[in-house]
């Protein structure tokens, strides 16, 4: 019970890689909040969690929005008495939005980019500051940043990781940073996790080619193509106060990628 008595919020959290963040959480003692734009598949895990006797509640939770954002954290404290934990995990590429695949910046068109800066750039800054007034008045708290590989690193076009997306996931790496230094003296914490190629919603489409699947699993000195819980168990640390030491750091949970 890693996460007993703590209160969650995970944006994104319907379903793939947030849904298995929510579940664990919830074994794991917490009581979340599932934010995500799709109603239906948030209904269904939160009432698949209260079934099995876990504390859930879905929120419909359109992250470039800052209202939404300010009734998600109020329902989180309403509900279960304070918020102790976020997760901005919602994100998306741009195949997510029916946009060109452009890695390259001269083939990328403007309004796809700002349409992934606004979800996985913006949409952190607005959960973080709709969140941290919150975790003040809990005495502490963590935020998990989900940002990728392509933070960290330029990925090639073979990859299928665009300027956007690679922009984007770079800004949540910085802002992490930032947040992490300016409200350490506050018992918040701040840390981003790196996934390698994982088989999540998102990138169904990329892995669903067999071609581009084998080329990732090549790719990765595992030799694998990484799951939705390897991806949880990481953010479970760095939600918990296990992780009470670690703040404005990268975990990074890509099979070798990035260590070539």
């Amino acid at each position: 019970m890693r996460l007993a008595g703590k209160v969650a919020l995970i944006s994104g959290g319907a379903r793939g890689q947030g849904a298995a963040e929510a579940r664990l959480f919830v074994q794991e003692g917490a009581a979340v909040v599932i934010g995500d734009i799709l109603d239906d598949e948030g209904m269904q895990l939160e009432a698949e969690i209260r079934e099995l006797g876990g504390q859930a509640t879905f929120v419909h939770l359109d992250v470039t929005d800052a209202d939404q954002w300010a009734d998600a954290v109020t329902e989180a404290v309403n509900r279960y008495g304070k918020l102790d934990i976020l997760v901005n995990n919602a994100g998306i590429g741009s195949t997510n939005i029916g946009g060109v695949n452009a890695p390259r910046i001269h083939e990328a068109p403007a309004e796809v980019w700002d349409q992934i800066m606004d979800v996985n750039g913006k949409g952190v800054f607005l959960g973080s500051r709709a969140a941290i007034p919150a975790m003040r008045t809990a005495g502490g708290g963590s935020i998990v940043n989900i940002s990728s590989i392509a933070g960290l690193v330029g990925l090639g076009p073979g990859s299928g990781a665009g300027s956007a997306y690679a922009s984007s996931k770079g800004a949540v790496r910085l802002l992490t940073k930032a947040t992490a230094v300016q409200y350490a003296g506050e018992n918040i914490r701040c840390n981003s996790v790196h996934p390698g190629f994982i088989d999540t919603a998102m990138t169904a489409r990329t892995m669903a080619d067999p071609e581009q699947r084998q080329r990732r699993i090549d790719a990765t000195p595992i030799g694998r193509i990484g799951t939705v819980d390897d991806i949880a168990n990481g953010v479970l640390f760095l939600a918990s106060d296990e992780a009470s030491f670690m703040t404005g750091s990268e975990l990074v949970i890509d099979g070798g990628y990035t260590a070539q």
